[in-house]
C-alpha cells in the first residue's frame, strides 16, 4: 500500500542486502528507469536448500526493509539477519573435470 517507486524498493533492499530487480507492472504508467514494481526471483535460495520457512523469513525482511526507507540503522540491521541466514545455508560449489 505504500508509494514506494521500484527503484526505491531496489535500492532499499539492496542495503538490506536483497536483491530484486525494478521492473514495469501491466499498464505501468511510471518511466522504465523508476518503475512501480520489483520483481524478485528463488534461483538463489532454492539452490542452496532454503525452502518454504526461509520464504517466509525473506519475505519479513522485505516487509522490514520496505518500511524502513531511509533509516539506514534498521537496514544494516536486517542485512545482518539476512546474513545470518545466508550463513546456514552456504552456496554449494561443485568441481568440473
Amino acid at each position: 500500500n505504500a508509494e514506494l517507486t521500484g527503484k526505491v524498493a531496489e535500492e532499499t533492499l539492496d542495503q538490506a542486502h536483497i536483491t530484486v530487480n525494478k521492473n514495469t507492472v501491466p499498464f505501468e504508467t511510471r518511466s522504465p528507469f523508476v518503475t512501480s514494481g520489483v520483481r524478485i526471483g528463488t534461483p538463489a535460495v532454492t539452490t542452496r536448500g532454503m525452502q518454504e520457512p526461509q520464504m517466509e523469513a525473506i519475505a519479513g525482511f522485505i516487509m522490514r526493509a520496505l518500511q524502513a526507507v531511509g533509516n539506514d540503522s534498521a537496514l544494516a540491521s536486517i542485512a545482518r539477519d539476512v546474513r545470518d541466514l545466508c550463513t546456514q545455508f552456504p552456496i554449494m560449489r561443485r568441481r568440473l573435470g
